[in-house]
């Protein structure tokens, strides 16, 4: 019987995973919509919810308990800013799921996890090295 087991473990340490699903949720919040493999995007769904759940309630104990699990402030600052108040009305069900295929290197199937009414700008914004440095160069 397999009860009591409600996660996937990854093959990784439980302090790995905390940190995984941190790097992923900050990620996620910056971007609003990020690609993984398909296990990992359905464990961090209940990860999300909870933290925009967090946001609705713009205090200093939630953005303590929020900067605990992201340890981004510029994250949980958005996070209390922008989807707080974006989903303040929504009763759940923040972000969704959607199937991507298959990776080419090792057939993983991936998933696409977006927040539901995303912001379109925010995707890709900030990643890699800036456009000043790239100027630069």
């Amino acid at each position: 019987m397999r009860h009591g087991f409600a996660h996937r473990r990854f093959n990784r340490t439980p302090e790995h995973r905390k940190a995984m699903f941190a790097n992923m949720s900050a990620a996620l919040i910056k971007h609003e919509q990020i690609v993984t493999t398909l296990p990992k995007a359905k464990d961090l769904r209940p990860v999300i919810e909870k933290l925009v759940t967090l946001g609705r309630t713009d205090s200093l104990h939630a953005r303590r308990l929020a900067m605990s699990q992201i340890r981004d402030a510029d994250m949980v600052r958005k996070l209390f800013t922008v989807l707080g108040p974006r989903y303040k009305g929504r009763p759940g069900g923040y972000c969704r799921i959607m199937k991507a295929g298959f990776r080419y290197g090792d057939n993983a199937a991936m998933a696409v996890i977006e927040f539901v009414d995303r912001d379109v700008e925010a995707r890709g914004k900030d990643s890699g090295p800036s456009q000043a440095a790239a100027a630069e160069a």
